[in-house]
């Protein structure tokens, strides 16, 4: 079985929910639910993720992965983790939904002191995209730091909306699945 079909069937056996009425993040309800937290967490889950996404981060000229906390944190490790054991590293930050109160106060966590966003180009990623709410807020605050963010790849994408309001933005959004590959038999096609 390839990796892509293995990161699949994990997916919908972990992570992939129907048959009852869902709130999600963007505030929108569905009978198709997707919590990918127990893939990413998983040693195979996270190995498989860390792996595509590392490819992806690769192919578009990746500095740096990021995304808004909490659900980018084992992405971009994962990712960073396997970009490292390919050969072709790529670093990895978070952007918090507030600045800390104490310590260093920063906003975007994974920098070294002197270390600087300021002209690298940074893709965003994401668990699960919907409306494309939590990427855009790490995309303005990686922006905000000087980052070129011209890219997003979320793991599974709702088809709900994201891609226009990226696009809107200047960003192409690149999903490893789309939801509909959930409903339909075999497995995943893009």
């Amino acid at each position: 079985m390839d990796e892509r079909q293995a990161l699949f069937d994990i997916i919908s056996r972990r992570s992939f929910r129907s048959g009852q009425e869902f709130t999600l993040a963007s505030g929108r309800t569905s009978t198709i639910y997707f919590n990918l937290k127990p893939t990413m967490l998983d040693p195979d889950g996270a190995r498989l993720i860390g792996a595509a996404l590392a490819r992806e981060a690769d192919a578009l000229g990746a500095d740096y992965v990021g995304g808004l906390e909490m659900g980018a944190v084992p992405l971009v490790s994962a990712t960073a983790a396997m970009s490292a054991v390919a050969g072709r590293p790529v670093r990895a930050v978070f952007v918090r939904k507030a600045a800390k109160a104490h310590g260093t106060q920063s906003l975007i966590e994974g920098l070294a002191e002197g270390e600087k966003l300021a002209g690298k180009h940074v893709v965003v990623v994401e668990d699960v995209t919907t409306t494309g709410g939590s990427s855009l807020k790490a995309i303005a605050a990686l922006r905000d730091a000087g980052a070129m963010v011209e890219h997003v790849v979320t793991v599974v994408d709702r088809e709900e909306g994201a891609e226009a309001a990226f696009a809107s933005e200047g960003v192409t959004l690149h999903a490893l699945y789309r939801k509909g590959a959930f409903a339909e038999e075999g497995g995943p096609h893009r």
